[in-house]
């Protein structure tokens, strides 16, 4: 379905099927802490624009969204559900910076930084991430880690 807006509320909800398609750049509005609890994908972009892009992901337990650094994106989390550390440094082998992340927390990663989330409980992590400008091409979707870690190994070309 798609987006609902709930009048008695004045805001908007998503439905009960919940589209996870990259609708960028259109407007859109949804409920994004409904959409992240109820994504089971890895990696889902929501929402890819021209300066920003929106995604979805899912952690399973004791494992890690992986060390990566995006050397010119600026990068938001928000931990929606579960429970995780944070680690950021300047290097692969200096990861400075670790801090206990649970629901509610907010993750700043600033660009040419390494970082990994590793999901520490015993449910998935759900979190939804923000990147500026975007990081995945529009419409990108990686049901697992390993979809993801694949994809970084494609030709941009390749890349959807």
């Amino acid at each position: 379905m798609g987006n609902i807006f709930n009048e008695r509320e004045g805001f908007f909800q998503m439905s009960k099927h919940i589209q996870q398609k990259d609708c960028g750049p259109q407007p859109s509005a949804i409920n994004i802490a409904n959409a992240t609890k109820c994504n089971t994908n890895f990696r889902s972009t929501i929402w890819t624009g021209k300066h920003l892009q929106a995604t979805l992901m899912c952690i399973p337990p004791r494992d890690e969204i992986g060390l990566e650094c995006h050397a010119h994106t600026d990068q938001f989390l928000h931990i929606e559900c579960g429970r995780g550390m944070a680690c950021m440094g300047l290097s692969e082998d200096k990861l400075s910076f670790q801090c206990q992340v649970c629901e509610g927390g907010a993750v700043f990663v600033p660009a040419g930084a390494f970082h990994n989330i590793i999901n520490t409980g015993d449910c998935p992590l759900k979190l939804y991430s923000i990147y500026a400008p975007p990081q995945h091409p529009h419409g990108t979707v990686h049901k697992c880690k390993s979809d993801a870690e694949l994809s970084e190994h494609e030709p941009k070309e390749n890349k959807k």
